[in-house]
């Protein structure tokens, strides 16, 4: 009999699960909380001979807890009070007045000098110095350019010109605005150009504002000793007038950004402290706070076995961490439920490639972390739907977490395995895993009645070749699902492009020996992996794959994006009796 002890050194180094806001998580196997509790900070496992799978499995998952003792730092989720105010601006006071202008909005007569009657006002309030500056930093209002100037005469410190290019809704304009002002104290935000403006404009405007400041100002910096920390206390929203309307939608900007901030969080977490338990963790976290209306079932290994998810588990195999699925459901408090429908998100924690290992240049074994960006872009879009409580709509948010790693246990090349609706997988490539986990979370998303099933995954680099880094590749059948979430996408602002799904490409998914293989070649690969998930979907439900694997990543700024959040957030609604 062999036995493996766990000193009292290693079990002083743990901790467990916690949490200090609403967007943090700081999580760590929980085994070692228990052996704390104990008199003696020891632990012994009994193995037989054989080395059964569960022993190896604990022993295993005992040294890869400790693995590089990375304990986060708490989340810091920016704290802005927002108000929509109607006063003069060069009567305002504060450090920062920023104005939103279009390039319409700056342009100028034969003296260069702004034609916009606003600008016009506060250039003649600092003697000309306005304009003159600004011409000198060759500021156009394109979108995204800014420039910030101390310039005395007015109430606030300094001014800055934020350009919109055409819109003056322009979040990313907004968000680069609010990075460079994010050590002030107090800020004011009022748009050059307002008359003719709807009263839906304005508020798309307020909107935007919002979302730009809460996340440009936004860092992720708990795995950092030391970081800088943003000072921005208040934003006044000037001239976009006031009341419940523009209040409303100020909340509502926040509350998807809280979702957005989680959905980074989530893909930046690195794996050693990102694991299956911790994130089905924090889906119950999720539940637990907006429990009015959000309740969490997660599943393990022995009950994921019972529901016969062959094709889950063949992945999950040869990880020392086990498969968690985990399951919510969002019920309104009051009122009919006229909708179900269920958002699936590819909840990879890791993935190495398996026996199919990630090799060679343009690999990124190194950014695998961010195969579970399809579950963070749904859990994010269910701590921002506790938060704004749609009315008329049962919401199933499904992930089949787990790591994709490479064992004597694991699955190999030309293994064959079952999914849950019986259909059987030749699996001729390992790194092909990500449709695996999600063909047994599509089938069991339809076993809870969903109506319309919309699933997110890092899937194909076949999708970034043809689409690039920032827009996602969407794959349906369904004309009428295509245009709700496409609009949904232009409310969020986050880039999809619809793709065909060309029936003839699945002659390349047959196997001679079982129903399908999980990959069918590089040409049209994309194209092939959604044809494969549809295998799995009920003919009767509607159903849409987005392959965000482009957009959930900056590789400029080596950071996570929270896509999908926002758009998952907005169909919804669109789906909801608000």
């Amino acid at each position: 009999m062999a036995a493996l002890r766990v000193s009292s050194a290693l079990a002083s180094s743990s901790t467990s699960c916690s949490s200090s806001s609403s967007s943090s998580f700081h999580c760590y196997p929980s085994i070692f909380t228990k052996l704390q509790s104990s008199p003696f900070w020891s632990l012994s496992i009994s193995v037989t001979p054989l080395y059964s799978r569960k022993a190896k499995r604990m022993a295993h998952s005992i040294a890869y807890a400790t693995l590089g003792l990375t304990q986060p730092n708490p989340s810091d989720a920016p704290k802005i009070s927002f108000a929509a105010k109607e006063i003069d601006l060069v009567e305002w006071k504060g450090d920062i007045l920023a104005v939103g202008a279009t390039e319409k909005d700056v342009a100028r007569d034969e003296c260069s000098k702004f034609k916009n009657p606003l600008l016009q006002k506060l250039d003649s309030k600092l003697s000309g110095l306005l304009s003159e500056a600004s011409f000198e930093e060759d500021f156009s209002g394109k979108s995204g350019q800014s420039t910030v100037l101390r310039l005395p005469g007015l109430g606030s410190k300094r001014i800055a010109l934020v350009g919109l290019g055409s819109l003056t809704s322009s979040t990313t304009a907004y968000r680069t605005a609010a990075a460079k002002s994010a050590q002030a104290s107090n800020i004011a935000v009022a748009l050059a150009s307002t008359d003719g403006l709807s009263i839906e404009s304005k508020l798309s405007s307020a909107s935007a504002i919002t979302t730009g400041a809460l996340l440009g100002i936004f860092e992720d910096n708990r795995f950092k000793s030391e970081s800088k920390k943003p000072t921005l206390k208040s934003l006044d929203i000037l001239g976009l007038g006031t009341g419940t309307e523009i209040e409303k939608k100020i909340k509502h900007a926040a509350d998807v950004c809280a979702g957005v901030i989680l959905g980074r969080e989530l893909v930046n977490a690195p794996a050693n402290v990102l694991t299956p338990a911790v994130l089905a963790e924090e889906a119950k976290k999720i539940a637990s706070t907006y429990n009015d209306v959000l309740s969490a079932n997660i599943l393990d290994v022995e009950q994921c076995t019972k529901l016969k998810m062959g094709s889950y588990l063949a992945v999950a195999a040869a990880s020392a961490n086990p498969a968690h699925f985990i399951h919510l459901c969002y019920k309104p408090s009051s009122g009919e439920i006229k909708k179900k429908i269920a958002l699936v998100g590819k909840g990879l924690t890791f993935d190495s490639g398996g026996y199919n290992i990630k090799t060679g240049p343009g690999c990124s074994i190194e950014l695998m972390k961010f195969d579970m960006g399809g579950a963070a872009a749904v859990l994010g879009a269910a701590k921002a739907l506790g938060q704004i409580k749609p009315s008329g709509v049962e919401v199933h948010f499904i992930v089949a977490a787990c790591e994709n790693m490479i064992s004597g246990t694991g699955m190999r090349p030309g293994d064959i395995i079952t999914a849950s609706n019986g259909k059987t997988i030749e699996v001729n490539n390992t790194d092909a895993e990500g449709r695996l986990t999600l063909a047994d979370a599509l089938v069991y998303a339809c076993n809870q009645g969903a109506e319309k099933i919309v699933d997110l995954a890092t899937l194909t680099g076949a999708c970034v070749v043809a689409l690039g880094p920032s827009i996602a590749g969407i794959f349906t059948p369904s004309d009428d699902l295509a245009k709700e979430v496409v609009a949904a996408s232009e409310v969020s602002g986050e880039k999809l492009w619809r793709m065909p799904m060309e029936e003839s490409y699945w002659d390349n998914m047959k196997s001679g020996v079982a129903d399908m293989v999980n990959t069918g070649g590089r040409q049209g690969g994309a194209i092939t992996a959604a044809l494969f998930l549809k295998q799995f979907v009920d003919e009767k439900v509607q159903w849409m794959h987005i392959d965000l694997a482009g957009p959930v990543w900056s590789d400029k700024k080596k950071n996570a994006t929270g896509f999908g959040v926002s758009t998952l957030v907005e169909w919804v609604l669109k789906n909801s009796t608000n």
